[in-house]
């Protein structure tokens, strides 16, 4: 895989890059609430900018339906993205169309475009060969060179991700790079004890990983809604808590595994619990109540790991010499739910080794929370491209990139 510095190393003045960047940012309204992607690939823009090259960024935002839509528009991240680099970005209001080749002829050396969200186009998303490939064609019509550093795009099979690079002389972005070194050193050159803090909504979304763990890791220690599955395998009630029943029996047979091989799974042996869920827009006060892990009420639902697991947690990562963390421990997103989500976060600051927490929900709510993002060893772009990674998948962005 070629990286930016060898492209850099050849003259770049002049020529038209394109940057497959992940600007895919939340949004309430046309405010940005975190701007954390594309703080990310910053380092990129700019030294591919202050080398003279004529850069047009592109990304995704949202699941729009492969047409335009005014509520997913790249527009506000385009502005962010000027404000960042104290320099004025050109605006493609299209992908490929009139504005986008105009924006891009108009551009001097130096000089940053973003085109509008590639997937206002069906192509960039489609699953039909010959579609994508049609897309990707005249994506590769704006450019000379591409660079790809969306990394939290590399898992999918997108005309921008897979297709384009094939079209152009491709390299991987210093974002890139730098997610993939880190990636090798969860999975080539671990320093143990190795342990992983999952949580998150659904155990269904880290059965994959949690398989290949339990040959890799030390420890796992499991949170947020997915723990309710666990904890009910293991015969507790667990009230309304969230529920996966149909995965209990692939819980149960990794419950089983992990005891064979020797390694530990943590689970939760506290939770606060309410009869509703939180109001996560007034942020009322939710009166939660601590009860057992093994004595949810039948009418009540666990919305975060109580302060005994909260301790628990901490001690487990205490010698840690390598720790990835994937999603949040409860409802993080308001206060009374928050503490649990915290303490890990804080764990992994207070940790020895080389901490990684994994994108997605687990990076909004460290900035959420108020840490220093620099404190930790590595905040990850992409949760499910981490994830991927993880469990041993084939990232179509990245082997695209492979020469």
């Amino acid at each position: 895989m070629k990286t930016i510095d060898e492209l850099l190393a050849e003259s770049v003045a002049g020529r038209r890059v394109f940057v497959r960047a992940d600007l895919n940012v939340p949004l309430d309204g046309t405010t940005i609430t975190d701007d954390g992607r594309i703080r990310a690939v910053l380092p990129t823009v700019k030294a591919l900018a202050e080398a003279g090259a004529r850069v047009v960024v592109a990304s995704h935002l949202g699941r729009p339906k492969g047409a335009p839509d005014p509520a997913f528009s790249l527009a506000p991240a385009a502005a962010r993205l000027g404000e960042l680099l104290g320099a004025d970005v050109a605006f493609a209001t299209d992908t490929v169309g009139e504005s986008a080749q105009a924006v891009v002829a108009g551009l001097a050396d130096g000089q940053v475009a973003v085109v509008e969200n590639l997937r206002f186009n069906a192509g960039e998303t489609s699953k039909d060969d010959a579609e994508r490939a049609a897309f990707a064609e005249q994506l590769a019509a704006l450019a000379d060179v591409y660079v790809g550093d969306g990394f939290g795009a590399v898992h999918r099979k997108h005309a921008s991700v897979y297709d384009l690079p094939a079209r152009l002389p491709h390299y991987a972005g210093y974002l890139i790079a730098n997610e993939v070194a880190v990636l090798k050193k969860l999975t080539e050159d671990v320093k143990r004890p190795y342990v992983v803090a999952l949580g998150g909504a659904k155990v269904s979304d880290k059965l994959a990983v949690i398989d290949q763990l339990l040959a890799k890791a030390d420890r796992l220690l499991i949170g947020g809604g997915m723990a309710y599955t666990f904890l009910k395998a293991k015969g507790h009630e667990v009230g309304i808590s969230l529920l996966q029943e149909d995965q209990i029996p692939a819980v149960t047979e990794y419950l089983e595994r992990a005891e064979k091989s020797g390694v530990e799974i943590v689970l939760p042996v506290d939770v606060l619990v309410a009869g509703e869920f939180p109001d996560l827009k007034t942020k009322a006060p939710a009166n939660p109540t601590t009860v057992a892990a093994d004595a949810i009420p039948a009418d009540q639902e666990g919305l975060d790991i109580g302060p005994e697991t909260r301790k628990l947690y901490a001690s487990k990562l205490a010698d840690a010499g390598t720790v990835f963390w994937n999603g949040p421990m409860g409802v993080f997103e308001h206060p009374d739910y928050a503490e649990g989500t915290k303490a890990v976060a804080q764990a992994l600051l207070d940790s020895p080794g080389f901490t990684v927490v994994g994108g997605g929900d687990s990076a909004a709510a460290v900035r959420t929370l108020g840490f220093d993002e620099t404190a930790f060893g590595h905040i990850s772009t992409g949760g499910g491209a981490s994830l991927e990674y993880l469990e041993g998948k084939t990232l179509p962005g990245l082997a695209a990139l492979e020469d």
